[in-house]
């Protein structure tokens, strides 16, 4: 699946100022990742919290590790300037505008990559690979992002309709695949699991809602560009609501949580400037 990079950060840059309300899946997610670093030993002088959207993780990850910097990063402006707002966050955490699979960092910087449900906006080798480049030897990848039977129910909805789910709802990698990126790229050790969560709704139209107001809109290069119409539309919700149980409408989310260690060193190319994190959050050497 190709991604349209500008549609990602034009749809989390519209959904800034509702995502904070709607998110609730992705700060349960993001409780439920920060929590996994109990079982891990590690002293990091560097954090790079890769998609912040609004900046939840960060003062999670700055209690957990006390003595690290945590440097916030987004492609979309919009979601920083609300993360720069919380609090006067953006003065204890740096935050940076770049895109998360051409990071704008030096190699060998970065101790740990935390980042929580952005992977699947992005071309997993590709960002692997420029995570595996900025963390040092010895450095932790962890993540989360969706699996394949996330919004199952909106993808049977549309094939029932016309066949084509793919070109109405996001595609999803499966854990196979995230494994396979991760070895690619260079990890060693990859450890992946799977968690399921379904939130529920009163109508197919709340559900939608809640999709628009988090930025989740399909982003594939096939996606379907048009208008739909209003009984095609109203096919799709007829055949939502045969999946309706309990008096309420299903949404299932896979999530696929990982960590895996930075191996053996993968070669670098291109000409993107990056920016040497001593730089970050501080002054500029006269």
């Amino acid at each position: 699946m190709t991604l349209d990079r500008a549609r990602v950060r034009a749809s989390f840059a519209r959904a800034a100022r509702s995502y904070e309300q709607a998110a609730v899946l992705q700060r349960t997610v993001a409780d439920e990742l920060l929590a996994r670093f109990q079982w891990v030993t590690i002293d990091p002088r560097r954090i790079l919290d890769v998609g912040t959207g609004t900046g939840y993780g960060l003062p999670h990850l700055r209690r957990r590790f006390r003595k690290a910097q945590v440097i916030g990063l987004d492609a979309a402006l919009p979601m920083l300037g609300v993360a720069k707002a919380r609090s006067g966050l953006w003065r204890k955490s740096p935050l940076v505008a770049g895109d998360g699979e051409r990071l704008p960092l030096a190699g060998d910087s970065i101790d740990v990559v935390y980042t929580n449900l952005a992977l699947q906006w992005m071309d997993l080798k590709t960002a692997f690979t420029d995570f595996h480049r900025v963390l040092r030897p010895g450095g932790l990848l962890t993540f989360s992002t969706f699996g394949p039977d996330t919004l199952k129910e909106l993808r049977a909805a549309w094939a029932a309709v016309d066949g084509h789910a793919h070109v109405h709802v996001h595609s999803f990698v499966d854990m196979h695949d995230v494994g396979d990126a991760l070895v690619h790229a260079g990890f060693a050790d990859p450890v992946l699991d799977v968690d399921r969560y379904t939130l529920t709704y009163a109508c197919a139209a709340d559900a939608l809602r809640d999709l628009k107001r988090i930025g989740a809109h399909n982003a594939s290069t096939g996606r379907f560009g048009g208008l739909t119409g209003k009984r095609t539309f109203q096919r799709f919700v007829d055949a939502y609501e045969t999946l309706r149980r309990e008096g309420r409408l299903p949404l299932t989310y896979e999530v696929i949580y990982g960590q895996a260690w930075r191996g053996v060193p993968v070669s670098g190319g291109g000409a993107d400037v990056r920016i040497p994190v001593s730089m970050i959050g501080g002054r500029r050497p006269r």
